[in-house]
C-alpha cells in the first residue's frame, strides 16, 4: 500500500490569468498564497491546514502549447470537485448564480452527495459537492 495521504494541487493552464483569478479568487474565495513575482498563481483551497495546503495553480498557457481542439471545450480535464458543507450547498449555488455564472445540477454515480456544476473561464468544469450522509 502506498503512503500518499492526499491531493496537494491541481495545475491548470489558463488563457487569461486575470479572468481566472476573478473566478477562483473572487467568486470561489480561494486565497492567493504565492509571491506576485511568479508567472503563475497558487491559490489555497479551504483554510490553513497541517502539511501541504490544498491548491489550485493557475499557469499561463505557453505560446508553444499544442492547440486546443475547438470541439473539446474541457481541455482534457473532466472536472475539479470542491467540497462544501451540506448546509452551505444551496446558499453557495444561489450566490454563484447571482454573480451571473450559470449552474447545472448533477449526481454522483455511487456516493451519497448533492452537487452542482459551473465552468471556469477556460471551460474547465468545477463541481461543488456536499455529502448528504
Amino acid at each position: 500500500m502506498g503512503q500518499i495521504t492526499g491531493l496537494a494541487e491541481i495545475v491548470l493552464w489558463v488563457q487569461d490569468i486575470q479572468k481566472s483569478l476573478a473566478f477562483y479568487r473572487d467568486l470561489l474565495g480561494f486565497e492567493v498564497i504565492s509571491p506576485a513575482t511568479l508567472p503563475g498563481v497558487f491559490l489555497r483551497v479551504g483554510g490553513p491546514r497541517e502539511g501541504v495546503p490544498h491548491q489550485i495553480v493557475l499557469v499561463p498557457r505557453p505560446a508553444d502549447a499544442p492547440p486546443l481542439a475547438p470541439e473539446s471545450p474541457k481541455r482534457g480535464l473532466n472536472h475539479i470537485g470542491l467540497e462544501v458543507p451540506l448546509a452551505a450547498l444551496q446558499s453557495e449555488r444561489d450566490r454563484i448564480e447571482r454573480s451571473g455564472v450559470p449552474t447545472r445540477s448533477g449526481s454522483h454515480p455511487f456516493l451519497p452527495v448533492d452537487a452542482f456544476y459551473i465552468d471556469d473561464p477556460d471551460g474547465n468544469e468545477v463541481e461543488v459537492v456536499a455529502r448528504t450522509a
